[in-house]
Parts: C-alpha cells; sequence; structure tokens
C-alpha cells in the first residue's frame, strides 16, 4: 500500500500520453470537518494528532482505534488521509456539477475503514465520504467493489439505507480477510436487499468471473436505475497478487470495468488494494486507457520506474495455471440467490430531494498559523489544469536541465 505504487501508476500513464486526453487535477487536502462527515471527530482529531515518535503515549488510543498491526502510525499518516480523501471528494464534486462524466482517483478506494477504527491499512474511508457527497445530488448511488477483499466499510456505513446499493465481489471463507460478505447479509431494515454479496472461492478465472459480473450486475442497474456509480479497482483480485488468490488477468479485470462504463451514468473510479506492485500500475494504466476508449501498446514505453516492468516490458500479465474451485453449480447457485434478492426490489425507491447543502464547508483557521509557503490558496492556484512543473514534455519540462523531478 505504500504509495510508490502509485508514483508508478501515474508515470505509466504519463508514459502512454494518456493525460492528455482527460483533465488532471490536483485534489485539495480534505479538512478535518470534512473527514467527520462520517468519521467521529474523537477519531479524525486522534489521526491528526498522532506520530511515530508520540505513539507510545497513546497506548489505550491505539488499541481502541485499531492502530499499529495492519494500521501502522507513520509519519505524515493525517496527511496521507487528507491528500487521498480529497481526491474522492473533489472526484464526487466534479460529477455532481456535471464539469465530467468520469472521475479517476487510483489513490482512493480505501474501502475498510470504520466510522471509529481503521483496519487493513485503511484509516479514512474516502469511498464513503464520495458516495455521501454524490447523494447531495443523487437519490441513489451504486458502489461496486472487484477488489479481493470484501468491501466491509462501505456496506457497514449504508447497511439499513436503500439510498445507496452496495455490490462487492470478493474471496470469503478459510478465515479470509476480513471475514465478512457473506451471501446472507443482504442489508436491513430501509436497506433490505440493498447489500449484495457474491462470495468466490479461490482461483476464479476471467471467464467465470466476467460472465457472473456482467450478468449480476445489468440486472443491478436495471432494477435500481442508480443515478451514479463508485466503481472500487482493488488489483489484488489479479493473478499473482502477493496477497490475493483469484486468477484474473489484467483483461479480465479490466472488462469489469468497461463494461460498467457503457451505461454511460456519471461514474467515481479508484484503486484500492493490490499487492504486487508492478501489476497495480499496468492494471491501473489499462483502466484509464479503457475509460478514455484507448487500448494501449503491449510494450511499455521508456519511463521513470522502466526497470520495475522487466523482463518483458509489457502490459499484458498471464493468468497462472491454477484450479478454479468455483464450480458451475456453485456460480449458478449465487447468481440465483442475488436474482431473488434483486427480484423483492419492485422498483426504485424514490427519494424526496431535500435542499443539497453547501459543497465546502471551509473552518475558520487563523492566518498567522499557517504556514508561510501555503499561504496562498493551492486550490485556487491548481484551477489552471495544465501546470507547467506537471508534464515532461517540450520546452516546459523542467526536468531537462537538471535531471530532477
Amino acid at each position: 500500500m505504500k504509495p510508490h505504487r502509485l508514483c508508478m501508476t501515474h508515470h505509466l500513464v504519463l508514459s502512454y500520453d494518456l493525460h492528455k486526453k482527460m483533465e488532471i487535477y490536483r485534489p485539495h487536502k480534505a479538512y478535518p470537518t470534512e473527514l467527520a462527515q462520517f468519521h467521529s471527530a474523537d477519531y479524525v482529531e486522534f489521526l491528526h494528532r498522532i506520530t511515530p515518535d508520540t505513539q507510545h503515549l497513546y497506548a489505550s488510543e491505539l488499541t481502541r482505534y485499531n492502530l499499529g498491526e495492519d494500521c501502522p502510525v507513520f509519519d505524515d499518516l493525517f496527511e496521507f488521509c487528507q491528500i487521498y480523501a480529497g481526491g474522492t471528494l473533489d472526484a464526487a464534486r466534479r460529477l455532481n456539477h456535471k464539469t465530467c462524466d468520469i472521475a479517476i482517483n487510483w489513490a482512493g478506494g480505501l474501502h475498510h475503514a470504520k466510522k471509529c477504527e481503521a483496519s487493513g491499512f485503511c484509516y479514512i474511508n474516502d469511498l464513503v465520504l464520495g458516495i455521501l457527497e454524490l447523494l447531495k445530488y443523487h437519490a441513489r448511488v451504486l458502489y461496486i467493489d472487484i477488489d479481493v477483499h470484501h468491501g466491509d466499510g462501505v456496506e457497514e456505513a449504508f447497511y439499513f439505507t436503500d439510498r445507496v446499493m452496495t455490490v462487492s465481489f470478493h474471496k470469503y471463507g478459510d478465515m479470509f480477510f476480513p471475514g465478512t460478505g457473506d451471501i446472507k447479509d443482504i442489508g436491513d431494515r430501509e436497506g433490505k436487499y440493498y447489500a449484495i454479496n457474491i462470495p468466490l472461492k479461490d482461483g476464479i478465472d476471467d471467464t467465470s468471473f466476467t460472465r457472473l459480473f456482467k450478468t449480476i450486475i445489468a440486472k443491478v442497474v436495471e432494477t435500481y436505475l442508480p443515478g451514479a456509480i463508485v466503481l472500487q479497482c482493488g488489483a489484488d483480485s489479479l493473478a499473482r497478487d502477493r496477497l490475493g488468490c483469484f486468477n484474473l488477468s489484467i483483461e479480465g479485470h479490466a472488462e469489469c470495468v468497461k463494461f460498467v462504463k457503457k451505461f454511460k451514468i456519471p461514474l467515481l473510479v479508484t484503486g484500492g488494494g493490490g499487492y504486487t506492485k508492478e501489476n497495480v500500475a499496468r492494471c491501473w494504466a489499462v483502466e484509464t486507457g479503457v475509460l478514455l476508449d484507448t487500448e494501449l501498446p503491449n510494450e511499455i514505453p521508456d519511463n521513470e520506474y522502466i526497470e520495475y516492468f522487466g523482463p518483458d516490458y509489457t502490459l499484458k500479465v498471464p493468468n497462472l495455471n491454477m484450479d478454479n474451485l468455483n464450480s458451475k453449480t456453485y456460480l449458478s447457485s449465487i447468481k440465483v440467490q442475488v436474482m431473488e434478492s434483486l427480484r423483492a426490489i419492485q422498483h426504485a425507491p424514490g427519494v424526496q430531494m431535500q435542499e443539497v447543502p453547501p459543497d465546502f464547508y471551509v473552518p475558520d483557521f487563523d492566518e498567522d498559523e499557517l504556514d508561510p509557503d501555503e499561504r496562498v490558496d493551492q486550490h485556487t492556484q491548481d484551477k489552471q489544469v495544465h501546470r507547467d512543473d506537471e508534464y515532461y514534455e517540450g520546452d516546459n519540462d523542467n526536468d531537462h536541465d537538471d535531471g530532477g523531478h
């Protein structure tokens, strides 16, 4: 989960010239008050305060908020959370204001974080925050998760409402993290039938996965009629992942993205898990191409991280020769159960649209406490799309002179 894999993705996207086909924005850093739209204020405040040097003073809080182990405290942890959450919030706002049809934040997708605790290297749940933002403008939001792990934090946040339908495809059983996501978990109260879980076994391949995905998602969209879709593209469902146990190729994973795009419904796409970092970068570059209707040549162009893609320096990653433990009978029974749940929803629920709350709540702050280097509002500076220092081509290339980045 080190941010390094995001640098690799970014440079791969640049090397294929995909940045010329879309607008690239620097996200604002989410304010603590924005994070507290979902998370408890005390948890946000603790994330803000804790550092590796002071963590020994807070043993009971570390336990209470589940920090340590899978969710280590590291330098600039809070800023890391602010940046990836800010990206997803900005993406949602652009979709709401119709300034784009598709918004991508590969740094987002941290689906395990809960209201009051971290989980599975997820500290702030940017997906929940993004969905809450989309709900200001859309009566119904569909959340789809193709990470190998169950999207438990997002499901839990919206378990009792019909305004968000969560659909998670994941490995289930054998004590696999996080241990939730049984097919029998379907939501409750007003949210009954609005949580859908597709629990899978080891070794699922492209054919089985994409067939099941398309059948279920087509029926979900037809039944639920979402105004916006959030798609979490965790790349740990790929073959050869260090933690995953599925057997998807990048083409199989990307086929799901292609299918969701075809609905032409406002779409927010995020990253997620993925622990074989060169394949994560390959996958998300290919999926950026899919979202831009651009097929990428298999040979990877030269870029700052090219040595990671050896010895073949190609995009495609073949499947493994492994058994698919998901029998046709098993997959068919899952499909039948999901279709039954969807039949229980006779029609899309109506939602009275209330007055839309303001987009930005910017807290008052004392000018004198600001870092003098940051006093010019970065967000204002970044409103121009093409900043001279962010691209690597032509006369404006700042990197030619001194080799710096």
